[in-house]
């Protein structure tokens, strides 16, 4: 049970940084890759991502659903999508796509980086709870199902263009 820092993955995609910076831009599609999160819905009026934009996003894992807001700190057309998640009693993690041309498609990292400490409680609670064992392997397992998630959708749009 180490502390979280941070943590990247990467990933080559048959598709233009556009396409991919598209998809995940628009947080009402995150439940289509990402293995926790089944709703987002953007708040306060904003309609698509800008630096400031807020959400809700619903989580599931197992039995237990939760909620949390996050708020876009980087939207860089083609280039960089950002948000910063805080939760009470769950610190504040920064999420973050990058998207960099590579030969015939693009290199996608996908990242996080605490900013708040994750409450050595709440690692208790996933153990326990969820068989989360090792919190940074979880969350790892997690971006990696994501990216390729990400891929097929990206690959079978591009496709269709």
């Amino acid at each position: 049970m180490g502390e979280l820092t941070r943590d990247e993955v990467h990933r080559h995609v048959e598709a233009d940084p556009r396409t991919l910076y598209d998809l995940v831009s628009d947080v009402t599609r995150s439940p289509e890759w990402s293995p926790e999160v089944i709703e987002c819905r953007w708040l306060d009026g904003a309609s698509s991502a800008a630096v400031g934009a807020t959400f809700v996003a619903r989580n599931k894992r197992r039995w237990f659903t939760w909620s949390n807001k996050p708020v876009v700190e980087v939207a860089d057309p083609a280039r960089e999508f950002g948000i910063r998640r805080t939760e009470r009693g769950g610190g504040s993690i920064r999420w973050r796509y990058v998207f960099r041309p590579d030969g015939t498609g693009t290199a996608a990292i996908e990242s996080y980086e605490v900013v708040e400490s994750v409450p050595r409680g709440l690692h208790v609670i996933l153990r326990v709870f969820f068989g989360v064992r090792d919190l940074e392997a979880d969350l790892n397992a997690n971006m990696r199902v994501s990216l390729e998630r990400l891929a097929r959708i990206a690959e079978r749009e591009s496709a269709k263009a």
